[in-house]
């Protein structure tokens, strides 16, 4: 795995550490990105560390909730109004049009509170929203991806 900087691998540690203490085990570690993933229900989360400015880290938790559906209008709407009432997190489309959910915190003030009510909370609101997307407008969840 290859850090851009130090404060980059640094963060990492530290949060592979409490993924453990707070989750197990997790399936996978990225070789791309410094990252790890975890599965809950049908959703999979990923949790990856950016180097951001001088000196600084980001803890990215993201899901991808559903790919492939059919982006209508009425679907962006439905993701802009749900935005409006999220605590944690927003939707987004990438660049190949999948829905993704996704929280950023910053790394050097990340205690591991913090980092479980993250994971968590996107965890829980990627397994309940794909179900719901799925069923109205199409596509696959993470746990459809993999079967």
């Amino acid at each position: 795995m290859k850090f851009d900087t130090p404060m980059q691998k640094s963060c990492y540690d530290k949060i592979a550490l409490w993924m453990r203490e707070l989750f197990g085990k997790f399936p996978c570690a990225r070789q791309d990105v410094p990252g790890l993933a975890i599965f809950m229900g049908s959703a999979l989360v990923e949790v990856l560390v950016f180097p951001w400015g001088d000196g600084e880290a980001i803890i990215n938790t993201r899901s991808y909730v559903v790919t492939n559906a059919e982006l209508t209008p009425d679907l962006m709407r439905f993701l802009l109004r749900e935005n409006a009432n999220m605590r944690f997190g927003a939707f987004g489309i990438d660049d190949k049009g999948d829905i993704i959910f996704e929280h950023t915190i910053v790394g050097s003030t990340c205690d591991k509170p913090e980092l479980e009510a993250s994971v968590t909370s996107v965890l829980e609101i990627a397994d309940d929203y794909d179900d719901k997307i799925v069923d109205r407008w199409g596509g696959m969840r993470a746990l459809d991806r993999i079967l």
